[in-house]
This record gives C-alpha cells, sequence and structure tokens, in this order.
C-alpha cells in the first residue's frame, strides 16, 4: 500500500512540476529491505539508512508498515520527532494516541483508512485528523490520499468502525464475486467472460448507487419484476439473511480493531 501510495504521490506531481496543489514534494522512504526500497527510486524516491535520518528529513512521516511492527518503528523514530512532525497513518487499528505515545505526545497525527483498489488510483480512503493537525497539514493529507482515489473525512471516533465499510469490504466483495464465477464455471460459462460481466455489473451498480439519486431500496424495486428472475434469486439471499451476515462480518471486523488497539495500549 505504501508504494501504492508513493507511485500516486509522483504521477501527480509529476504532471505539476513536483507539486501537490500548492505543496512542493519530495520523498524520502526507508524499508528495512533494501531491495523493496531499491524499487522505489524510479518514482523519484530518495532512500534513507534508517527510521531516524527519516525523521531527521521529513516534516511528514507516512506509516505504512505492519501495525505488529509499527512499535518497533515508532521506537526508531522517536529521537527525531518533535511538535512539528506530522504523522499520517494507514496501520489498522491503531491510535493517534500511540502514535504519540511512543514519539513524541505533541507530534500531530492523520490517521487514514485506505484500500487496495488505491494500487490502480481508485481507492477509497476515510481520513480524520486529531485537534492539533492545522487545516494547512491537513489539505496535503487529503491531497496525498486523493493521489489514489476518494477521499472522505470522518470522525476520529469512527476510524475503526469504518474499516469494514471501505477497508476490509474489498474482499467481501471478492468473495461475493466468487460465489458468481464459481456458479459460471459450474453452468459451462467461461470463466473470464463471468467476470468481466460480473465487474462491469459491480462498476455499473456503483454508479447508481452514487449517481443515480435512488434510495437502495428503490434500486433493488428497479430490477426486480414481480414474478421475475431476479426475485426469485433475491428470495434465496433473504432466506440465508444476507443482511444479517453482512452487518456480522462488519461488527467482527470493528471488534478485531479494538482488539488489535487494546493490544497496543
Amino acid at each position: 500500500m505504501g508504494s501504492a501510495i508513493i507511485k500516486g504521490i509522483y504521477a501527480a506531481a509529476s504532471k505539476n512540476s513536483g507539486r501537490l496543489g500548492d505543496y512542493e514534494i519530495t520523498l524520502y522512504a526507508y524499508d528495512k529491505d533494501a531491495e523493496k526500497l531499491k524499487t522505489l527510486l524510479e518514482y523519484g524516491v530518495k532512500p534513507c539508512n534508517s527510521e531516524q535520518e527519516l525523521g531527521n528529513k521529513c516534516n511528514y512521516i507516512f506509516l505504512a508498515v505492519k501495525p505488529q511492527v509499527l512499535g518497533e518503528a515508532l521506537s526508531a523514530l522517536k529521537p527525531s520527532v518533535t511538535e512539528n512532525h506530522v504523522f499520517i497513518s494507514i496501520c489498522a487499528g491503531i491510535s493517534s494516541e500511540y502514535i504519540k505515545k511512543n514519539t513524541n505526545p505533541a507530534a500531530k497525527t492523520v490517521i487514514v483508512m485506505p484500500n487496495t483498489p488505491a494500487m490502480l488510483g481508485v481507492g477509497a480512503s476515510a481520513i480524520s485528523r486529531d485537534n492539533t493537525v492545522n487545516d494547512s497539514d491537513f489539505e496535503l493529507a487529503k491531497l496525498i490520499m486523493g493521489c489514489c482515489g476518494l477521499v472522505k473525512e470522518i470522525p476520529m471516533n469512527k476510524m475503526n468502525e469504518i474499516i469494514c465499510i471501505n477497508g476490509s469490504s474489498p474482499a467481501f466483495i471478492y468473495l461475493f464475486a466468487k460465489g458468481f464465477t464459481d456458479y459460471a464455471k459450474e453452468v459451462g460459462i467461461d470463466e473470464d467472460t463471468a467476470i468481466q460481466l460480473f465487474a462491469q455489473s459491480l462498476i455499473g451498480s456503483a454508479k447508481m448507487l452514487t449517481d443515480s439519486g435512488m434510495t437502495i431500496d428503490r434500486l433493488i424495486k428497479q430490477v426486480s419484476s414481480p414474478g421475475g428472475t431476479t426475485l426469485a434469486g433475491l428470495d434465496r439471499l433473504y432466506e440465508g439473511k444476507l443482511e444479517e451476515t453482512v452487518n456480522n462480518a462488519c461488527k467482527a471486523c470493528t471488534n478485531r480493531a479494538y482488539e488489535l488497539a487494546k493490544a497496543k495500549e
């Protein structure tokens, strides 16, 4: 995900003489895996030899590591962190308080929940800030995430709840899609054809959700002719309690986010 965001920044800044909006951008990065770091050089990244060097050179520090190793990374950054640093974190279940506690209580934090479609520039990111982040710093954070798709601000206290909506939901959608492609193979329809048709149906349905002005219930009704094929299929989904299953999946996802956060206290 970090690489995808770097690529997005590079592509956007390259079109605007190295700037994002009013901000001039220089990218630095550090990774313990030297080979991974090397792959970023083609995107204008200047490599650093340590977390502390990164902190010394950058005012904005993007945290794109696994939550399990974040503590180690923050400890290494701590000597270089001042009240002028802004952390932008995409680590699931990690709070602003945890980052401050392990670096500098005066540091500023922006919390982001992106999703993997950001790799293609069509991501959906929820973003929030603590009350020490000024409008200018927050605007830059939004511009950065905007290089990879849609960005929506939400309250900081809903960052765990939003994970299932956009962060984890691609996996849920892929599993849903698998049910359709498995059926296609079962009845002798070419899998690639089925994927293409179903994927385009997802794209079109998404546009109907955002652009048609209709409610979800109205959209369902629009497809459902009385006594027709769609209602026959919907009846099975209702019998299987699809909505309840999705709700339970969302709750499990949110609960896990809080467990991860508690483990870091």
